[in-house]
């Protein structure tokens, strides 16, 4: 249980310095244009510490979800100079008209070209992309530490396990039924721990070559010369014809229109290899963080399917899918996990820590570009709006159409907020009564 908690800990204390640095991404930028910055805040609720520096408020609130700087003149004045309207107004015009209010109340005289929405264009954008800008950096630095420090999973040529029988393809017995072909690697008398010199007179020097060779010699007698216990010795080895499931360039499983899995016919004799950590060079850093960066990308493309399949696992028998999203409840429930597990080196639970604090920084990254206030993206988006708005007017000689009024995007970003919301209350209650399976 100590080892549970601990994992816990050490994964919040490394999600509050993520959102921490984030907002500092916004801080650093505001400051050096000279907006004025009331507050810097690290969670939502009520403030539990707060110590002041100049004209910034900074502390740490109850709910750890999240963060703020508060920058004064986030919005525009109306046209009506700020004014509040008659008592007819609606809901929604009330909504806009309460955003420009706590924008322009925290203005003092004199600080009207200390205002965000006076800035140009161009440094909006730097302020706002630089909290997600932030989360990009942490994540490149923290698969660098991975991939240069520790090293990518790779096959070795030696060999973890030795299938006892001949399986089909899909199955997923864990014993040999009486009837079964005996593996043709336990034939031949291979065990766990041999290390594979040569195929047929062809030093292998990767897992992969050694399957290459395998695949395509069904039924064909092979001299294979291993390595046990610092001796040689040589075995006669004779695949046979399997089916087993036909992947796609990114190892998933491919399946038929009739929802089956899709064979292909290959030598098999049944043996997995040992996998090890294998130091990448720096030119390894960036693909790697490209390539995460695309499947959270897909994720949030297909988030509301994604969410439905959350649901019918909450409250149906589906299982979670390992690669769909997760809130924080549950990336502190697998860090306890992690910790907790016996038998699992503490280099390997410091390297699947570091890794998943990689990825939860490259999902904040894309998140926060979402183009939908409250998200950072909706602020660029605007400024982009904005500048494109101005931009039009100077080529066709019209007059300056001024800053684009963000105050009425408001009841869409109250929409916006129901809406994550509910997403992230079904996503700790699915973490909670349906957790993701990742060390199972």
């Amino acid at each position: 249980m100590l080892l549970f908690v601990l994992g816990v800990v050490i994964i919040l204390i490394g999600v509050a310095l993520s959102i921490a640095l984030h907002e500092v991404g916004h801080l650093v930028p505001a400051k050096l244009f000279g907006v004025k910055v009331t507050q810097y805040m690290i969670g939502f609720g009520k403030t539990l510490f707060s110590f002041k520096r100049g004209e910034t408020e900074y502390g740490v609130k109850a709910i750890p979800l999240g963060g703020y700087i508060s920058m004064i003149g986030m919005f525009p004045p109306g046209k009506d100079g700020g004014r509040g309207r008659n008592a007819t107004t609606g809901f929604m015009q009330q909504m806009v008209q309460d955003a420009r209010t706590a924008s322009s109340e925290t203005v003092a005289v004199g600080e009207e070209e200390r205002t965000f929405y006076r800035l140009p264009v161009w440094k909006r954008i730097v302020i706002m992309f630089g909290g997600p800008f932030m989360n990009l950096v942490i994540g490149v630095v923290l698969f660098g530490v991975l991939l240069m420090g520790f090293g990518a999973p790779q096959s070795s040529t030696t060999v973890a396990t030795v299938s006892q029988c001949v399986l089909p393809a899909g199955s997923t017995s864990q014993t040999c039924p009486s009837d079964a072909t005996q593996g043709p690697a336990a034939a031949a008398g291979l065990k766990p721990g041999d290390t594979i010199v040569s195929i047929d007179g062809q030093k292998i020097s990767s897992w992969d070559q050694s399957t290459a060779i395998i695949r395509k010699s069904a039924g064909q007698s092979l001299t294979v010369v291993l390595s046990r216990d610092g001796e040689q010795r040589t075995v006669q080895l004779t695949p046979v014809v399997n089916k087993v499931a036909k992947t796609d360039a990114n190892g998933a499983v491919v399946k038929n229109a009739a929802g089956g899995i899709e064979t292909l016919t290959v030598g098999f004799v049944g043996i997995g290899p040992v996998t090890k950590l294998v130091p990448q060079p720096p030119t390894a850093v960036l693909p790697a963080v490209g390539a995460q960066t695309a499947a959270v990308a897909n994720v949030f493309v297909h988030l509301p399917q994604r969410m439905v399949d959350v649901w019918n696992a909450a409250f149906g028998s589906a299982e979670r899918d390992p690669n769909g999203p997760i809130s924080v409840v549950g990336i502190g429930r697998a860090a306890g996990e992690l910790t907790a597990l016996d038998g699992v080196p503490v280099v390997d639970k410091v390297y699947t820590m570091i890794g998943m604090l990689a990825s939860l920084n490259i999902a904040l990254f894309v998140f926060n570009l979402v183009p939908l206030l409250p998200l950072d993206g909706g602020h660029i988006a605007g400024a982009l709006w904005e500048g494109f708005r101005r931009t039009i007017a100077r080529i066709f000689r019209r007059r300056d159409p001024g800053p684009v009024d963000m105050a009425k995007l408001m009841p869409l970003t109250f929409a916006v907020v129901i809406v994550l919301g509910g997403m992230s209350v079904l996503l700790m209650y699915a973490d909670i009564v349906k957790p993701v399976n990742l060390f199972g």
